[in-house]
């Protein structure tokens, strides 16, 4: 006896249930003989028929009694012979209702968990209206392809009665509710992506995306089918529609204008570059030639630095008599009507004291820097005929408000340390020297700030 050949039980004729359909989704199965639809034959099934059901595929038994309809699943693969261990409902339901080789009243449906079926749709002309200009619907038609299968056939049947399944009827359904969400997807693109209507063909690959993303989840809830592949194979615009004429005028005019501003702007930005351009230009050379002023001054002033000095040295001095002589006509010098004040005598000598120091040496300094540049005539010319190079001069440059001066000789610093221009704190430097050094801590000058003469004892009383 071969594996799906009859069998008998108790001299019956058992049934071989199975489905050798090449392509389905769901197929019902009745009793060889009989036709599907003509009488309830066709669900009698005798106990300990053959049952075959292939990988992929999945046996549902239906019977239906007075407290409702209910379910048994078989799944692939499985080849044997029907008993109660794989049908509980059945077992429950059998009782004393069925004995021995009774048969039993089922309807069987084998789904098929492999198929993938693809759908074509097309989606009519619909006006989508660009979110620049929502007086002019352009008619825009789509088309393309689904591709689904069953995953979860309890969720599927849940959603659909099995014994009124026709597969024609379901893909009609499928069609409908993809051409509304098809609709909806490409209605909102252009405001979504913010894009011309005109140019919706360009982003079909985002659209297509954003179509199969909300059929996924659609198609799911509400036909219990999975999703496999959504493919829109074209976005067509029907160009000779009102709508779309007018839209094109509208755009050409927006789009002439636009590159008319943009050109506006391109020029001024042009020009107000070229302007700045030449204002930080001229501003940089109006400092160029500022610095290079000052610095000539500075070199003219270090060149002549004891004759500088002399200068303003006598300044000095003539402000100092000035101010003498203010002090002599402001009746300073007088006591009551006419006699001789000793506290202002005191303070203008104090002054011209000052000022006699300061020019003294001055004067010395002058003196000095001279004697060190004239070398003797013996020395000046070399019995070769070779004039020698000048003797160095120490000197060193301060640092004088964050920004150095200089270089002044050890007789100028000398001097400006007695004034009280220079303290050991302040900064200085030489050549040779890494870094600004303090003042006291050089060896040269640590001298001068020790020469000034001791405070004067107090005066006696007595």
């Amino acid at each position: 006896m071969s594996l799906f050949g009859r069998k008998t039980t108790g001299g019956g004729l058992m049934d071989v249930i199975r489905c050798d359909e090449p392509s389905y989704l769901i197929w019902k199965w009745h009793p060889e003989g009989t036709s599907q639809g003509t009488n309830k034959k066709e669900n009698s099934i005798r106990w300990g028929s053959f049952l075959r059901v292939k990988v992929g595929s999945v046996a549902v038994f239906v019977y239906h009694q007075d407290q409702g309809e209910f379910l048994d699943f078989i799944g692939g693969p499985y080849d044997g012979i029907l008993e109660t261990k794989n049908l509980p409902v059945l077992t429950g339901l059998l009782g004393l209702a069925y004995a021995g080789n009774s048969p039993f009243q089922a309807e069987i449906y084998f789904i098929n968990l492999a198929e993938i079926i693809q759908t074509r749709f097309a989606v009519p002309f619909f006006d989508v209206f660009d979110p620049r200009f929502l007086d002019y619907g352009v008619p825009t038609a789509v088309r393309g392809t689904i591709t689904f299968k069953i995953t979860n056939y309890m969720d599927f049947i849940a959603l659909h009665r099995l014994e009124d399944f026709s597969m024609e009827a379901f893909q009609m359904q499928i069609k409908d509710a993809i051409a509304r969400y098809v609709k909806s997807a490409v209605a909102n693109a252009p405001e979504q992506y913010g894009i011309p209507v005109i140019q919706l063909e360009r982003r079909i690959s985002e659209i297509n995306d954003l179509v199969e993303d909300n059929l996924k989840t659609r198609l799911s809830k509400d036909f219990g089918v999975t999703v496999t592949g959504a493919d829109i194979s074209a976005i067509e615009i029907d160009k000779t529609s009102d709508g779309y004429q007018k839209l094109m005028s509208v755009t050409r005019n927006l789009t002439a204008q636009t590159v008319q501003i943009q050109a506006e702007v391109n020029i001024k930005e042009m020009r107000d570059s070229q302007k700045l351009g030449i204002l930080e230009r001229a501003a940089k050379a109006f400092t160029n030639i500022k610095e290079d002023a000052y610095a000539r001054h500075k070199q003219t002033q270090s060149a002549n630095l004891a004759a500088y000095q002399t200068e303003t040295a006598g300044h000095v001095g003539v402000a100092g008599a000035e101010g003498l002589g203010r002090m002599g006509a402001g009746g300073g010098g007088s006591v009551g009507g006419g006699g001789m004040n000793p506290a202002a005598m005191m303070a203008g000598m104090a002054v011209g004291s000052a000022i006699g120091q300061n020019m003294a040496g001055t004067m010395n300094q002058v003196m000095s820097i001279n004697q060190q540049n004239q070398v003797p005539q013996q020395i000046q010319q070399s019995p070769s005929g070779i004039t020698p190079p000048p003797v160095p001069v120490s000197a060193f440059y301060l640092a004088v408000n964050e920004q150095p001066t200089g270089p002044y000789d050890i007789a100028t610093i000398t001097q400006m340390i007695h004034t009280g221009q220079i303290s050991q704190d302040t900064l200085v430097w030489q050549q040779g020297m890494s870094d600004w050094i303090k003042a006291g801590e050089i060896y040269e000058l640590s001298s001068a700030f020790n020469s000034n003469p001791p405070g004067m004892p107090p005066i006696s009383s007595t």
